[in-house]
């Protein structure tokens, strides 16, 4: 979500609830989390408030937007990254990224992040080529400056 919270926690709208199959290592992560909540739960004690949430505050009620920033934060930089430079939104576009540069067909894409309408917005607004720019602005400097005993090839 982005810079707000949706009234009742829904999805934007029925058709963008859908179940996915998760990834090993996101199950592995989630059982994880399980057994960590299950320790803040019992030294909680009557301070929980059971309400099934799969990520809560510590002592089990919902997290704010800010809540969700700040950890989206703290886990990037952890990872090396400029934490400042990222939100949440900017994953699921890291995520649309990295399927295209794998050679995931757009329309797969477009149907996993929830454009039902086609892929047309997913190609516009999501899709950052990683590896074609990568290897364009190669194939460039290649050409403007050529390896020794290579001829500069003309446009």
């Amino acid at each position: 979500m982005w810079r707000f919270v949706r009234i009742g926690g829904d999805t934007e709208t029925a058709r963008s609830r859908r179940t996915l199959k998760l990834p090993q290592r996101c199950v592995t992560a989630l059982r994880a989390l399980w057994d960590h909540q299950s320790r803040v739960r019992q030294k909680a004690g009557d301070r929980w408030h059971d309400n099934d949430l799969v990520f809560a505050t510590q002592a089990g009620t919902k997290l704010s937007a800010n809540n969700v920033r700040r950890e989206v934060r703290r886990v990037i930089d952890r990872a090396g990254l400029v934490a400042q430079e990222w939100t949440p939104r900017e994953l699921r576009h890291s995520f649309v990224s990295l399927l295209s540069a794998d050679g995931v067909p757009i329309e797969h894409i477009a149907r996993l992040i929830g454009h039902a309408g086609g892929s047309a917005v997913t190609e516009k607004v999501y899709r950052q080529q990683i590896r074609p720019v990568m290897q364009e602005g190669a194939a460039i400097m290649d050409r403007i400056f050529p390896a020794p005993g290579h001829a500069a090839k003309n446009p």
